[in-house]
């Protein structure tokens, strides 16, 4: 009997899949994309209505040629990619690659046994309108990266890329350093007495700020000012002049986006974007929970929704009077109003089920997975408890006509609280979070105990951190959920921003190619325009706009804006700057320059001397390695007869001929790689993904080569350079490609089967 055939994005879906459908079913990954734009031409063809030209991933040829047999193999093919318009994009991509007339389309928004089952029960055909939509992006980012690049190459240097979105943000962290340069701080001076209530033996004290001098404001401005209020304040009565209190509500936070999720990752774990959304998409896909099989734990993580499930939300109601009482559950479901642009097509981030608590899964996940369900699983529950509810009092004080205000606050019920508290990027209590007052009344005398007056300067806007500019992103309309980790990760990849202390701040690259796009591509790098640009491909996905007529509205300008570019814009050489270093071979001064690896020292001789010294992570030139001189020994070259040398190279000691470069003999050393009782095999401690076994690094000649232990019984073998962390699809080590030595920067799986690639960070280090 003929199988259906469903086909998700990637492997870890497989298995979740697996888990509960029938032998009926037959699961294949497409490990994402299988067609798009080709490398090393535009692609789109500007005089035919921006028509783009598709041609297969050349890594996914034996991919297309497994899922093309088992197409042919099955009565129904179901294509089952993400929820979303990259999703609906790969779909309609796998339809035309395997030439499938009858394709059925579903969608899950998680991978749960109910909703897979209710998808199968309700396909549909694959949504023009979103295709149409993901298109015109890919059309659009590719005209701007594709025209934009090499003038960038021209002007600045070989190398640098620039991107639709991604320059826009590298514009906001311009602005806002530049703002930052230009702040010019503000005195200001506060004045806090510290007061306690009368008789002495109830002393409760507590702080008031000075406000006002009768019914007007006061801000002291200067030391002088404040030493003349406090002179007057010499021997003053300090008395209630009014208590006021108030019953305030507290509500919950609403169930995450990605947005949100990513800023909360970031202010309470430390996680960066990227490592969230992998750490998210590990949980959604599935992961094994023993003798359940392998279960998706969480909603999709692409989303700008805060809608819940009916059904959802009864259960959280029911788990919530289970587990902490009926007062903690509200009387109705709450409900989070969405922003504008919300794409209402998935719902929030959540579990999959509360019943399913991270002390149940715990052993099962590993520590940041665990970690980051644990945050997403409280926010759901705190999200549809009860408001928290306070007490909070102010009382006016009145001393010598001035007058000092004080606020408290009493916790009447936690409410949510009990469960979770929303992070934030300031440290500046709210009402609700201040101490409790001492019991106060109109007319009632205070002892003063301490009256501090204290300097102040403003502050200047704090530089981004990753929370935060997620925050701005989102607020301005740049980018949509699915593209925040990517804009980030993108923009310090290419070295326009660097994180100093948590905090991005642009490189003198990035000041350098910003102020030249914003000069001459003011409309590109509009905030406005490009914010604008996602409402318009918003309104293709609903029909509303068409495709070919916002491609035209933006290349006509944008191409003007090019060819006169090419023409007015300045060239730009990095200036080299003498530095206090000497050259250790001629004794010269050391310049700093710039190239496309970063910062490095080179003599201010070449090109005579051609000193290069490499930075440290605190900018300081890294000492060149001394080469061991070669050591004459007493044998004989079998070819020319000269005496033979004894050298060090990448794989050992070895004997040459000192005849080099004429003659290059070279005789191994026993003991030696390669030579008698070698032995080149080292542990990495890293898992062989078919076996179990550990795989060893093996050095020869060609670099590094790993393998499984069990090699030749077990056949994993990878000349990738292991980075020790496994790929977020398929769990298969990841490695860096290497070239003559030299690495490449590109994370890539060591399954030949998985397209799986990221950029190299600091921290990738060779197993």
């Amino acid at each position: 009997m003929a199988k259906s055939l469903i086909i998700v994005e990637s492997p870890a879906k497989t298995k979740t899949l697996k888990n509960f459908l029938g032998a009926g079913y037959r699961v294949e990954a497409s490990m994402g994309h299988v067609r798009d734009l080709p490398e090393r031409e535009l692609g789109v063809d500007i005089e035919e209505d921006f028509k783009p030209k598709y041609v297969s991933i050349p890594d996914k040829r034996e991919i297309l040629k497994r899922l093309t047999a088992a197409a042919k193999q099955a009565d129904t093919v179901y294509l089952a990619s993400d929820p979303d318009r990259e999703g609906e994009a790969i779909a309609w991509h796998l339809a035309q690659a395997l030439k499938l007339k009858n394709a059925q389309r579903i969608e899950f928004n998680e991978i749960t046994r109910q909703a897979v089952e209710n998808a199968i029960r309700h396909p549909r055909t694959i949504d023009e309108r979103r295709v149409n939509a993901q298109e015109a992006r890919r059309i659009l980012d590719r005209l701007v990266g594709y025209r934009l690049s090499p003038l960038l190459w021209k002007k600045v240097r070989k190398g640098l890329s620039a991107g639709r979105v991604q320059s826009v943000a590298v514009r906001l962290v311009c602005e806002r350093e530049r703002e930052i340069q230009a702040f010019v701080p503000e005195e200001y001076w506060s004045l806090t007495a510290t007061l306690t209530p009368q008789p002495p033996e109830k002393r409760f004290p507590f702080e008031a700020k000075l406000v006002g001098r009768g019914a007007e404001k006061l801000a002291l401005k200067n030391e002088e000012e404040t030493s003349a209020v406090v002179r007057a304040l010499e021997g003053a009565r300090y008395v209630v002049q009014a208590v006021r209190s108030q019953e305030r509500r507290r509500n919950p936070a609403p169930p995450f986006i990605t947005s949100t999720l990513q800023q909360e990752a970031s202010r309470k774990l430390g996680f960066g974007s990227r490592k969230t959304m992998m750490l998210a998409q590990q949980l959604y896909e599935g992961v094994e929970l023993g003798s359940q099989g392998a279960v998706g734990l969480i909603t999709y993580m692409r989303t700008d929704s805060t809608r819940v499930a009916a059904e959802a939300q009864e259960e959280a109601r029911r788990f919530i009077e289970e587990r902490y009482g009926e007062k903690y559950r509200p009387e109705k479901p709450p409900q989070y109003r969405a922003k504008g642009s919300a794409q209402d097509a998935h719902e929030a981030i959540r579990p999959t089920s509360l019943y399913r608590t991270p002390d149940q899964v715990a052993e099962f996940l590993s520590r940041d997975q665990l970690r980051l369900y644990r945050l997403i699983w409280q926010r759901m529950v705190a999200s549809q408890m009860a408001p928290a509810v306070f007490m909070v009092t102010t009382a006016d004080i009145e001393a010598s006509a001035y007058i000092f205000r004080a606020t408290g606050s009493v916790a009447v019920f936690d409410g949510f609280m009990t469960v979770y508290t929303e992070g934030r990027d300031t440290s500046e209590k709210t009402d609700e979070e201040r101490d409790p007052l001492p019991p106060l009344i109109k007319g009632q005398s205070l002892d003063l105990l301490k009256l501090e007056p204290k300097q102040h300067f403003t502050e200047p806007p704090p530089r981004y951190t990753e929370a935060t500019l997620v925050r701005a992103l989102e607020e301005k309309g740049i980018g949509r959920p699915s593209t925040y980790a990517s804009i980030i990760s993108t923009i310090v990849d290419r070295k326009y921003v660097e994180l100093e202390e948590k905090k991005f701040k642009p490189t003198e690259l990035g000041m350098t190619v910003n102020d030249l796009l914003v000069k001459h591509f003011p409309q590109i790098l509009d905030v406005g325009f490009t914010s604008d640009m996602e409402t318009r491909l918003d309104r293709i996905e609903e029909g509303e706009q068409d495709r070919v007529t916002l491609l035209r509205d933006f290349y006509g300008p944008f191409e003007e804006a090019i060819d006169r570019a090419h023409e007015t814009m300045e060239r730009i050489k990095p200036q080299a700057v003498e530095t206090e270093y000497k050259c250790p071979q001629c004794g010269k001064p050391l310049m700093l320059r710039q190239s496309a690896r970063g910062l490095f020292l080179g003599c201010s001789g070449y090109p005579k001397c051609r000193t290069i010294l490499n930075l440290d992570a605190d900018g300081n030139p890294v000492p060149p390695e001394e080469k061991p001189q070669p050591v004459v020994t007493d044998q004989k070259c079998p070819k020319c007869g000269k005496p033979l040398v004894e050298r060090q190279g990448p794989l050992g000691k070895f004997l040459g001929c000192s005849g080099y470069p004429k003659c290059r003999t070279v005789v191994k050393l026993p003991g030696e790689e390669g030579g008698a009782g070698a032995n080149n095999l080292e542990p990495t401690g890293i898992l062989c993904p078919k076996d179990g076994a550990q795989v060893m690094a093996k050095r020869t000649r060609y670099g590094t080569l790993y393998l499984c232990a069990n090699d030749p019984a077990c056949d994993f073998k990878t000349w990738l350079r292991l980075v020790g962390r496994a790929c977020p699809q398929c769990r298969y080590p990841l490695g860096e490609s290497v070239f003559r030595g030299r690495p490449s920067g590109k994370i890539k799986c060591s399954n030949p089967d998985c397209s799986y690639q990221e950029k190299a960070e600091a921290g990738d280090a060779a197993a």
